[in-house]
């Protein structure tokens, strides 16, 4: 279907993500409305339905695609499940809106790419943090040369492993289901965002490891790269720290000064320059997708820009490769 009047949603996996972050988001956006939810275990499907009013609910993906009332998908499954569904709903005719990660790795990535191209059907990934405003702010204050010419990104993201990741249900933890691990769940949303500031990286080389052995995936994950005009990337993640040790910060480094801030754990923005320190606090909407589900809806309606294509979700998943290549290798 060509840029329909009305987006009437179908989400495949209403699971935690749908219950704040994006799901009442649909029936906020104009144009945009929720119709049907799908989950394996159907009780599930059904409460979710009763407690955010959505008309229908399946247990079956297939079923849901298949749905008249439906013209478009949300995938929002674990990512072993993203590239099936997603092909499946672009053979329906049915435009795309998918989680991050895109997918387990690359390969996968690439496909989903080539699908859109063959079936000509849109697809949307869900790297919503474009559409925040310390984002937006961040990427103000580098096109206004607040920091002067930038040189480097130093990220850390350093966190004490959780109770929940001992259990053999936590999907995240496991590397054929999520991709690789906690990285997998947490650096597409860095790593995207890095790329829409500084562009395409020209050279990208990683490392993973798994130290603590608590869990099947690596819980250490380097990444290096080098963006355009010799802006130089060095980004960590740790999932094995004492509390006491955690640390989730960015800066980035310019030649007249630095921007400091955070992706996960402060709403915060700190600038600092030879004439003084800023500091700037932003608040993100009650459902976090909000500002990106309303750019999807207007791009499958025809009145916008795709806000997050798959050509750039397969920059990030190629980082995220590169990231884990040597924690695959050791595994084999």
């Amino acid at each position: 279907m060509k840029n329909p009047k009305d987006i009437r949603w179908g989400i495949l996996g209403c699971g935690d993500v749908c219950e704040v972050k994006s799901g009442p988001a649909f029936n906020k956006v104009a144009n945009s409305k929720l119709v049907a939810v799908m989950r394996r275990d159907g009780e599930k499907a059904k409460d979710f339905a009763r407690r955010h009013g959505v008309p229908k609910y399946y247990r079956d993906a297939t079923q849901l695609i298949a749905d008249e009332d439906v013209n478009a998908i949300y995938i929002a499954t674990p990512p072993s499940y993203h590239e099936d569904y997603a092909i499946q709903a672009m053979k329906a005719g049915k435009p795309v809106y998918i989680e991050k990660p895109v997918s387990v790795n690359s390969p996968s990535c690439e496909r989903l790419l080539k699908a859109t191209q063959d079936l000509d059907v849109k697809a949307c990934v869900a790297h919503y943090r474009r559409g925040l405003p310390l984002f937006k702010k961040v990427k103000s204050l580098l096109e206004s040369g607040a920091i002067g010419k930038p040189s480097l990104i130093l990220a850390n993201t350093l966190f004490a492993p959780s109770e929940k990741m001992k259990s053999p249900d936590y999907w995240r933890t496991d590397p054929q289901i999520s991709g690789g691990g906690l990285f997998f769940d947490l650096a597409p949303h860095q790593l995207d965002i890095f790329y829409w500031l500084f562009g395409k990286p020209t050279n990208v080389r990683g490392f993973s490891m798994n130290q603590k052995k608590s869990c099947a995936a690596p819980d250490l994950t380097n990444v290096e790269a080098v963006y355009d005009g010799g802006v130089y990337l060095h980004a960590l993640w740790a999932f094995n720290v004492n509390p006491a040790s955690e640390q989730e910060t960015c800066e980035i480094v310019g030649d007249k000064g630095k921007i400091t801030f955070s992706f996960f754990t402060m709403g915060a923005i700190e600038v600092k320059t030879a004439s003084g320190t800023e500091k700037m606090t932003f608040d993100n909407p009650e459902n976090i997708q909000h500002p990106m589900i309303d750019e999807v809806v207007r791009f499958f309606r025809g009145e916008g820009h795709n806000p997050c294509s798959l050509e750039d979700a397969l920059v990030t998943m190629r980082m995220m490769d590169e990231g884990a290549r040597q924690a695959r290798t050791q595994s084999r």
